[in-house]
């Protein structure tokens, strides 16, 4: 069994948007009704470098792996390696930049598919990065939107992304330059930023929105307020295990009073039918999310079996 290597362009050629979302989902399923296992990141430190570690076992796909990645101060780098369970064997080692990219935002459209009050045609986006990029091209992929209001601190750049994004997705983005103009009145608000500090206001929530805060995966990072916190009826986590590592909104709102774990439930188990997600329809859902290594895994092997189509695909390692 040969070992392949394959670069991002590789990636970013075989996998689309509307494959991640289906491969996520299922993905979250098999971790509800056990038929994979997902062990939160770990990092270890030194000056100016983190290196970031996580694994998981798919046994419905017969594969296992991890994603290792590091950042330092001119960016990150990731990395995806796959191995088969029967033979104990690494079968792929792939430059995971798009990867994770595309199966971070499916996780939050699979959010959004069992968590939103239906229809979405709208919603409000902060941030104007690649993972916001990728957020906004999930919505819609998954729902006939027509609209986006989209914030950042930098007009310039969210003028930009507005312009360039509207071609993408082909609905209408406008660029605002509140922050309100963003979560008033609407069903879906994204957060993908690096912020330390919450983004909105919760007040400004409508009834029956959803909220999916997937920018922050340290416990000092918080993208949205205790308020929203705290007006939450349901609260949701890709995983609990891992969210109560990362996630910085739902510990500042444990640690004043306003949040116990004891009511956060995790997706996959909201997917597999043994828990509620969304009260009624009144009712403002959080959807935390800090980053799965089953996705990566699940999302890796869907990329495999694709290679595998494409005899010129990837370079063979000698080992």
């Amino acid at each position: 069994m040969t070992c392949r290597f394959y670069r991002e362009q590789e990636v970013d050629q075989l996998l689309d948007m509307a494959t991640a979302i289906e491969v996520v989902e299922e993905s979250f399923r098999q971790l509800g009704t056990g038929g994979a296992e997902n062990v939160p990141r770990h990092r270890a430190n030194a000056p100016g470098f983190v290196l970031h570690g996580m694994h998981a076992s798919a046994e419905y796909l017969g594969t296992a792996g991890w994603k290792m990645y590091t950042t330092t101060r001119i960016g990150a780098k990731f990395v995806v390696g796959i191995y088969d369970i029967d033979s104990g064997q690494m079968v792929a080692l792939i430059e995971a930049d798009k990867l994770g990219q595309m199966r971070t935002a499916a996780s939050s459209a699979v959010g959004a598919r069992y968590l939103a009050k239906k229809p979405i045609t709208q919603l409000g986006l902060f941030g104007t990065g690649w993972q916001a990029e990728s957020q906004l091209e999930a919505m819609a992929t998954e729902f006939p939107l027509t609209q986006a209001f989209v914030y950042s601190r930098d007009q310039e750049k969210r003028e930009a992304f507005a312009e360039r994004m509207a071609d993408k997705c082909q609905i209408e983005i406008v660029p605002v330059h509140n922050p309100k103009d963003a979560v008033e009145d609407l069903p879906l608000v994204i957060t993908a930023t690096t912020s330390k500090h919450p983004v909105f206001d919760g007040n400004l929530l409508a009834e029956g929105a959803l909220v999916c805060a997937m920018g922050g995966n340290w416990a000092f990072k918080r993208e949205i307020d205790v308020v929203t916190i705290r007006r939450a009826d349901n609260w949701v986590c890709d995983s609990i295990e891992a969210c109560q590592g990362e996630a910085g909104e739902y510990l500042q709102a444990h640690e004043e009073g306003y949040f116990d774990w004891e009511v956060a439930v995790s997706l996959s188990d909201v997917i597999a039918g043994t828990v509620i997600g969304r009260n009624n329809t009144d009712s403002i859902v959080v959807y935390k999310t800090v980053g799965l290594a089953v996705q990566d895994v699940a999302l890796g092997t869907k990329f495999l079996q694709l290679a595998a189509e494409h005899p010129g695909i990837g370079t063979a390692l000698p080992f």
